[in-house]
């Protein structure tokens, strides 16, 4: 089985091999009046070919007699989930991530970051090969950032209060060792831009990497509006991450058109099954699914209402009129999601580097008219996620504000027989004849939540 995925930090690595890899846009054309599924697995990483060094872990578990016998726990693990619509503008070097990252006060286990436009949808970019030195860029930052180095002092002091250490500390005396986050996807389509970062203890739990590309834009196929999903497996637990860009415009009825594209993305994205086929293939087979991007819902009142309550923060009003909401709650998308109450102010549309809602300033002639509007969200389905935190950042990059979701996540943990001495230390190991009744029914049951509420 080939690799599908490339060294992230070798520039020279990654050109060669973008240049033999390349797929542009009339091949994707030409895929789409075919009715083949869109095309390619590759993606950008930290670490190369590391799916394969899964599946013969899996392989050698397999014919490893001492790993027979397991049991399963929970553990918690600390999700951060962005999305940013960055309007084509590219990164500055000095570009400060920490407030959007939330670095100074928090740590995370995974963070999952999703880009609309990191490049202007232009028809050469939208038809041409893809450009990744902006990606690049944006990766140099977010590594910068997560990596910030803390002082010792800093680093005991969280091993002793921070959540995220007691679920695999690392010691040396009374020194911490450094936790680097490492990058395990990369991929980007046009202008739709996703990476994932990890801690670096957690690299040896993870494994199936995969991404899956759908485009909805042009003819149906094109990738200025569409998705970029992403999944992985941590322990023994399915994680998917869709990121998307939907189909944009104000007038009426334009909500049906980002419907269509929803039904798109979830019908045409396909992952791997892997070698022993066990693998989830569809974004709903997981289990635990984020969804989240611009998907460009609009509020259905006259802009000069919209703005007004705006102006007096009367979100619940404007929320009643939300598309998103009314499209939800009317069964025509997105059946079963689940999205934390919104108590943030309209994430669209600002003039750049401004406060200033598009349009509150006169406009020029031939403007066209942009009401405020929450159209980046995060949604999530299935049990096994918790939402701590549903907010928006004040990065003034672009027209959008970023929008932000903190989620813990229950992972179940494999236990091999072997690792288990404290078990055979207690007093429920007893003279077992029979290596099955080392473990009892409950010891195989999972706690799982019947259903996820706000």
């Amino acid at each position: 089985m080939p690799s599908s995925s490339s060294v992230l930090s070798s520039p020279s690595s990654m050109k060669d091999k973008q240049k033999k890899g390349e797929v542009m846009w009339p091949r994707l054309v030409a895929n789409k009046l075919l009715g083949r599924q869109l095309g390619s697995y590759s993606f950008m990483a930290d670490y190369p070919s590391f799916d394969i060094m899964q599946e013969m872990e899996d392989l050698n578990s397999i014919s490893n007699p001492k790993k027979i016998f397991n049991h399963k726990d929970t553990q918690k693990y600390k999700v951060f989930v962005s999305t940013w619509n960055v309007g084509g503008v590219p990164p500055t070097d000095n570009l400060e991530l920490e407030d959007w990252l939330d670095t100074k006060n928090n740590a995370y286990d995974i963070y999952v970051l999703g880009f609309q436009e990191i490049v202007p949808l232009s028809a050469k970019n939208v038809l041409g090969a893809e450009k990744s030195k902006v990606a690049m860029k944006w990766n140099s930052l977010i590594r910068a950032t997560l990596n910030k180095s803390l002082s010792n002092s800093q680093r005991c002091e969280e091993l002793k209060v921070g959540e995220r250490v007691k679920v695999y500390p690392v010691k040396d005396g009374c020194k911490f060792t450094t936790q680097d986050f490492r990058c395990i996807i990369s991929k980007q389509m046009v202008g739709i831009f996703v990476s994932v970062w990890v801690r670096g203890d957690l690299r040896r739990f993870i494994g199936y990497p995969s991404v899956s590309c759908v485009g909805c834009g042009i003819m149906s196929c094109l990738g200025n509006k569409g998705s970029v999903s992403v999944r992985f497996r941590l322990h023994e637990t399915s994680f998917c991450f869709v990121c998307c860009h939907l189909a944009s415009g104000g007038k009426e009825g334009d909500e049906m058109l980002r419907n269509s594209d929803a039904v798109e993305i979830f019908s045409r994205t396909g992952f791997p099954r892997g070698p022993f086929l066990d693998q989830p293939k569809k974004i709903l087979d997981h289990d635990r699914v984020v969804l989240f991007g611009d998907l460009n819902y609009r509020i259905s009142l006259p802009e000069e209402s919209t703005r007004s309550l705006v102006a007096q923060k009367e979100w619940n009003t404007l929320l009643e009129k939300d598309q998103l909401r009314g499209e939800v709650s009317e069964g025509r998308a997105f059946d079963g999601w689940h999205e934390g109450p919104i108590l943030f102010s309209p994430t669209y549309k600002y003039y750049p580097n401004s406060d200033e809602y598009y349009g509150c300033i006169q406009r020029k002639k031939g403007e066209k008219k942009r009401s405020p509007a929450w159209c980046d969200r995060i949604l999530w389905r299935g049990n096994g996620l918790k939402q701590c935190l549903y907010d928006r950042c004040e990065a003034k990059l672009s027209d959008h504000r970023p929008v932000r979701a903190i989620f813990t996540a229950e992972v179940e943990v494999l236990r091999s027989a072997n690792s288990l001495k404290s078990f055979f230390m207690s007093d429920r190991f007893h003279h077992i004849q029979d290596p099955l009744e080392l473990f009892s029914n409950e010891d195989y049951s999972l706690n799982r939540r019947s259903s996820l509420e706000l």
